[in-house]
């Protein structure tokens, strides 16, 4: 058997291509490498430009957002926020739980109730306010709830004022499944259903109540008033925001009490911008401001400790929970001590 020696040329050769293959593969791997890098900065770069989207709607403890925003708030705090207002509420719970929007203000119930349909979980960092009066069940020739057996009454199902309509009737002993007929109707046309005289009984929430009283004969028969502390209405982020922007979450808590401190300082003009907002007069914003309980810092510390009276959101929850399943079909499992549910490390900070 003959063994071919190579020759000097081809041994030169044979190097010199295997030298060149490796510089282009060193070449390509460093174009590769610096077009990643590129893109991870592009992508890093991008999401710190992205607004923070914060729904609200036509609710007299959130039209406090507005302020914050005429009054270049949220960029005394470093935060770029995009305030989405929601003309129909139920649209902007749809919206949080879809991950359409960051952070919502909505009420604890609505809260525990959208959990089964949440894609990206929800959090609870703030309690804007309680409802002290401005749910309503309005009605006309009935006096009080006991007198609501058999009647249809006009309200959004699974929503707040559905939530006072479930805590009246089970106050007098009645169901709100076997006990009355629902018409269930979105908030404004629940009011107009009311008002044309299709339903003689509305469950709804400021402003709307105020539409619905204008119809001949109606009266509150009962209110949030009743309830002291049950309505809670909160801020409330996306799960997925909350792990990824705890520095975002936490600039707009404390925004929300630097709003607290100008109304306190510059009260007419505060005024001024929620009523524009809300387009209501000055005097009628002063009649829903009688009928909501604005929270401090110290409110919120007590509402996120541990309690057994409704002024503590975890108690609060064991009771929506409880309604929740015996009114509706709802089977979302929440650990018994909702640490999944509320962060506190924002009003504790």
């Amino acid at each position: 058997m003959k063994i071919h020696k190579l020759s000097l040329s081809k041994k030169i050769w044979l190097i010199f291509v295997v030298l060149s293959l490796a510089l282009i593969l060193l070449i390509n791997w460093q174009r590769i490498t610096f077009w990643q890098q590129n893109s991870l900065q592009k992508n890093i770069s991008i999401e710190k430009q992205q607004p923070i989207i914060l729904g609200y709607s036509n609710w007299a403890g959130w039209w406090l957002w507005a302020i914050a925003e005429e009054e270049n708030l949220f960029e005394k705090h470093g935060i770029d926020v995009e305030l989405r207002w929601y003309d129909n509420y139920t649209e902007s719970l749809n919206d949080l739980a879809a991950g359409i929007i960051d952070a919502n203000s909505q009420a604890l119930n609505d809260t525990i109730y959208y959990l089964n349909k949440s894609v990206k979980g929800e959090v609870v960092v703030l309690v804007n306010d309680n409802s002290a009066g401005n749910d309503k069940i309005i009605a006309v020739n009935i006096e009080n709830v006991k007198q609501l057996k058999n009647q249809k009454v006009a309200v959004e199902a699974g929503v707040v004022g559905d939530f006072l309509l479930s805590l009246a009737l089970e106050k007098v002993g009645l169901s709100r499944k076997t006990d009355i007929k629902i018409l269930d109707i979105e908030t404004g046309a629940a009011v107009e259903a009311f008002k044309s005289k299709q339903v003689n009984v509305v469950s709804t929430f400021a402003p709307f109540w105020l539409k619905a009283l204008e119809r001949p004969g109606a009266n509150e028969i009962i209110s949030s008033a009743d309830f002291p502390g049950a309505i809670a209405d909160v801020l409330v982020v996306t799960e997925e925001f909350n792990n990824i922007h705890p520095d975002k979450v936490q600039a707009l808590v404390n925004t929300w009490f630097d709003i607290l401190e100008f109304i306190k300082a510059h009260p007419q003009k505060a005024d001024e911008i929620m009523s524009k907002v809300a387009q209501v007069s000055l005097e009628q914003m002063t009649l829903f401001k009688s009928g909501t309980k604005i929270f401090t810092l110290k409110d919120n510390i007590i509402a996120f400790s541990e309690g057994k009276d409704i002024k503590h959101l975890s108690y609060a929850a064991k009771k929506i929970i409880n309604l929740l399943k015996e009114n509706f079909d709802y089977n979302k499992i929440i650990n018994s001590n909702f640490t999944e549910l509320f962060d506190s490390k924002y009003i504790l900070k």
